[in-house]
C-alpha cells in the first residue's frame, strides 16, 4: 500500500452494519509512501494508522 498527503483512507466495515470510515492522509511516516499514516477524520480527530486488508487508499486526484 502506498499513499501521499491529501490521498483518502478508506477502511471498510468489519461486521454487517458497520460503516465504512474515511480519513485524510495528513502525514506519511513510512518509506516511499507505506504506512503507518497519519490520518485525520471528519470529526477532527486525528490518528496514527498502519491499515490492514481492510482497507484501500483512494488518490487525491480521483
Amino acid at each position: 500500500m502506498r499513499a501521499r498527503v491529501g490521498d483518502q483512507l478508506l477502511t471498510h466495515g468489519r461486521v454487517v452494519g458497520q460503516q465504512d470510515r474515511f480519513a485524510e492522509i495528513v502525514e506519511v511516516l513510512g518509506a516511499d509512501g507505506t504506512p503507518p499514516y497519519r490520518v485525520r477524520f471528519p470529526d477532527g480527530h486525528e490518528s496514527l494508522v498502519s491499515p490492514g486488508a481492510d482497507s484501500v487508499v483512494r488518490d487525491r486526484e480521483a
